[in-house]
């Protein structure tokens, strides 16, 4: 069959995409042939994203500046890449925040905040390119990044409103899986553990982090650059036909325990 996991001349949007895990995703599809469109608030860092893109892979690579909680520019933001490509076959939903405090001293505007960003936001951007791209197509990949941490709680760092939040993208997958099916679009979740980028290598490397990790984590390590590459192709791939409303864990077994 060849490649199973090509992807040349697709089109493929990914939120989140000025740094860390939306970035790495995004080479990852690259890798395979296909166009990426770098979605996310700072116009300079997506366009360094799409540049350097463009540049290692040989693919079609623009950034477009879009904050996912604005209805207005997600419906421009759409338009303008189905204007450039006439097509899109892969929605990466990573863009996301985190509040990190005592369940207790969350405030009301903390936990708006993330199930706007985090809920609200994923399924804005999942609505507007199944409106105009892939329900017409009768074809679609959408890959929300979920986290472990919304299949299960925690003891190490308090983030009550990022649990709720991405509890709610884990069962907005299975929703939309359920109803987009008889298009041809699959949606599923990507569950990724602790992983290291810039903004989290200090605090992993710290003394109790790694303790944590031996204790709560079958592989005793957090996720290291790349490693959750694979699962977003494959979810990618037109190959991956009958797999929809999954949550894939890639947390090196954390939630086994």
């Amino acid at each position: 069959m060849g490649n199973l996991f090509d992807l040349t001349g697709r089109v493929a949007i990914v939120t989140g995409c000025s740094t860390g895990l939306g970035v790495q995703m995004a080479r990852a599809l690259a890798g395979q042939g296909c166009n990426i469109v770098a979605v996310a608030r700072r116009q300079n860092l997506i366009e360094e994203v799409a540049a350097k893109i463009k540049e290692d892979f040989g693919v079609e690579a623009i950034g477009v500046r879009c904050d996912i909680t604005d209805t207005e520019m997600v419906h421009e933001a759409v338009k303008t890449v189905m204007d450039k490509f006439g097509r899109i076959d892969i929605l990466i939903n990573n863009a996301g925040t985190g509040a990190v405090a005592p369940a207790e001293d969350i405030t009301d505007d903390q936990f708006a905040n993330e199930m706007n960003i985090d809920l609200f936001g994923t399924f804005k951007m999942a609505r507007e390119v199944a409106k105009q791209a892939m329900i017409p197509a009768k074809y679609g990949r959408i890959i929300n990044i979920a986290s472990m941490y919304g299949l299960v709680g925690n003891k190490v760092a308090g983030s009550a409103p990022y649990h709720a939040a991405k509890g709610g993208v884990v069962n907005l997958t299975r929703a939309l899986a359920s109803e987009w099916g008889k298009y041809n679009i699959t949606v599923n979740a990507i569950c990724p553990g602790y992983f290291y980028t810039p903004l989290t290598r200090e605090t992993l490397d710290s003394e109790f982090f790694q303790e944590n990790a031996r204790t709560m984590i079958p592989m005793e390590r957090y996720g290291d650059e790349g490693e959750l590459d694979t699962a977003a192709v494959f979810l990618a791939s037109p190959n991956t036909t009958y797999v929809t409303g999954l949550m894939l864990t890639v947390d090196g077994g954390y939630t086994a325990m």
